[in-house]
């Protein structure tokens, strides 16, 4: 469908597919790219202090390493990380970037918020009648059957306020009960038991459960969710053929005939998105616009604004998204920036108020929040 964006809408420049896109010149604008590009590549504390190959290091830092056996096994590939790398988009332009910005890598929990975007196009195609709407209605399979699971829906799962009770893929959701995320969080009690409430009346950052709304939305396309990931959004977009989306070993089920391998949300047991830095920033700015590419619609617009919307119990979460409110997430940029996470630290971050984007990779944790007030404060 093709779409006009009305004046005062965001207006930006969409980069054809391939690599060539286009500078955004500075000669009219306030950003000190001089500045910021030596703040940025001679900072050498900007970098992951992760390994650079899990697999030899045995475990994943803040997750597997502090999981009991063998609930802390892999189920899918590592492969080993970059160094720091990132850009920035003005406009939708090039600014600034630095490193290896086309390497295919690892991304983490970012695999997350794109599990929201398809389950978008699920309910505006119609296989999912709402976003309230009980999962059980559409998944057969008997993951919701419980009483626990039953009253279970789409939001909850994209809240993470499901409360699912369960084990998929041999890791029961006891594994990251009482885990938690954001500022001022208190991950200290992850893995210990406690007792469920009922589904929608808890927040928890629980991979198992992420997993099961990947799942659950295999169940509804009922095709690899690769394959419609690449066929609805990124070769509409103008992406690299290099993506990956892996899964576990024994994340297989049987879908009208024929044996299909479900994908998880993050790379936390192995697999997950492997992706570049630049294929990142096509995605952000399709969210960023709306789900506008060019002329096309291709997400739902008001999915895109229900992705940064707050959720109820977690004023620093929308769907699978990272927002900003009370400027508590990334102190010194605007509030109305949002964004996706995923370890390691690798982020995709978006200004709608400075229409701008960052996409980083490999970033400390502790030096997330200084990237992005330095790239905000060259601005001005």
């Amino acid at each position: 469908m093709k779409v006009s964006l009305k004046i005062g809408e965001i207006m930006s420049y969409f980069p054809k597919a391939g690599s060539n896109w286009k500078s955004f010149s500075t000669s009219n604008s306030k950003i000190d790219v001089l500045s910021l590009k030596r703040d940025i590549e001679l900072a050498d504390t900007y970098e992951s202090q992760w390994p650079y190959d899990l697999t030899a290091a045995g475990s994943v830092p803040g997750l597997t390493d502090i999981e009991e056996p063998p609930h802390n096994q892999a189920l899918g590939p590592y492969t080993p990380r970059g160094h720091n790398n990132g850009c920035i988009l003005k406009g939708g332009r090039v600014v600034f970037h630095w490193g290896e910005v086309d390497r295919m890598d690892m991304t983490f929990s970012i695999a997350k918020s794109y599990l929201a975007l398809l389950t978008g196009i699920a309910i505006e195609d119609g296989l999912i009648s709402d976003i309230d709407a009980l999962v059980g209605n559409t998944v057969k399979s008997g993951e919701f059957d419980s009483m626990q699971n039953r009253s279970i829906t789409w939001r909850h799962l994209l809240e993470q306020t499901s409360e699912w009770e369960g084990t998929l893929w041999g890791k029961p959701d006891l594994i990251d009960r009482n885990r938690q995320l954001g500022p001022n969080a208190d991950n200290s009690r992850k893995g210990l038991y406690r007792k469920l409430q009922s589904p929608g009346s808890f927040y928890e950052y629980n991979d198992v459960r992420v997993n099961l709304l990947a799942l659950s939305l295999l169940y509804t396309f009922r095709r690899p969710l690769p394959e419609v990931l690449k066929e609805r959004v990124m070769d509409p977009i103008g992406a690299s053929e290099h993506w990956i989306w892996e899964g576990y070993h024994n994340s297989f089920v049987e879908i009208d005939g024929r044996t299909v391998q479900s994908v998880p949300g993050g790379t936390h047991w192995g697999g997950g998105i492997q992706i570049s830095t630049m294929d990142h920033a096509r995605v952000a700015l399709l969210v960023h616009n709306r789900g506008v590419w060019s002329d096309k619609r291709i997400l739902p617009e008001k999915w895109c604004v229900n992705l940064r919307t707050p959720s109820k119990l977690n004023p620093n979460y929308g769907l699978l998204w990272w927002i900003n409110t009370s400027q508590s997430q990334w102190p010194g940029c605007s509030e109305a920036s949002y964004g996706a996470i995923g370890a390691g630290t690798n982020i995709i971050w978006i200004d709608p108020d400075d229409d701008l984007i960052v996409v980083a990779r490999w970033i400390n944790e502790k030096k997330v929040a200084q990237l992005l007030s330095t790239i905000v404060q060259a601005q001005k």
